[in-house]
């Protein structure tokens, strides 16, 4: 007698109930991108990952970023490329990295990233940074490198003034429409 099972997988019969159809090669590819982008979410400090290619578009959320959350009203606006932003109250002046949640909002402007991706403040490992604390940025003065999808995109602010804080630290990533510099008006 002749393993039915064995026949089905061959492709000869239809699948049993409780079998594993092999998926199409183009499915298991992009169920395998899934699973690399959530790793890449679980080891950043992000709590989403939003990737659009073509017509298709996944998010992917922790389960922090289902708790409810305070947005600022100026960062309600989608629009806004202003948004207050919370300050690092425990980090000394000029510090990067993340804020608290339950610091309380600058009123600085901020230059946004316009993409997701990693961020890299200088334009080669070594070299000097883009922007300082302290020093003065104009319209159109690039201020950062963001690469995404293997693309280097020269980010340039869009305000000017002197940069009080650069946000994000050299090699992280970023989301699209975080922080990367606050500025001070003159």
């Amino acid at each position: 007698m002749t393993d039915e099972r064995a026949v089905r997988a061959a492709g000869d019969l239809a699948p049993l109930p409780g079998d594993l159809a092999p998926l199409p090669a183009a499915d298991a590819s992009l169920l395998a991108l899934v699973d690399r982008l959530a790793v890449l979410l679980e080891r950043s400090d992000l709590t989403e990952l939003e990737v659009e290619a073509g017509g298709t578009g996944i998010t992917l959320r922790k389960a922090a970023a289902l708790a409810p959350s305070t947005v600022t009203p100026a960062a309600a606006h989608a629009g806004d490329q202003t948004a207050a932003w919370p300050a690092d109250a425990d980090a000394p002046a000029g510090a990067t990295g993340a804020a608290p949640a339950d610091a309380p909002a600058s009123t600085r402007a901020a230059v946004l990233a316009p993409l997701t991706g990693i961020f890299y403040a200088s334009p080669s490992p070594g070299s000097r940074p883009f922007v300082e604390v302290g020093r003065e940025v104009v319209v159109g003065q690039v201020i950062g490198l963001i690469e995404a999808m293997k693309l280097f995109n020269e980010i340039k602010s869009d305000k000017a003034g002197r940069v009080v804080r650069v946000v994000p630290e050299d090699g992280t990533l970023v989301k699209a429409k975080h922080p990367l510099i606050e500025v001070e008006p003159l």
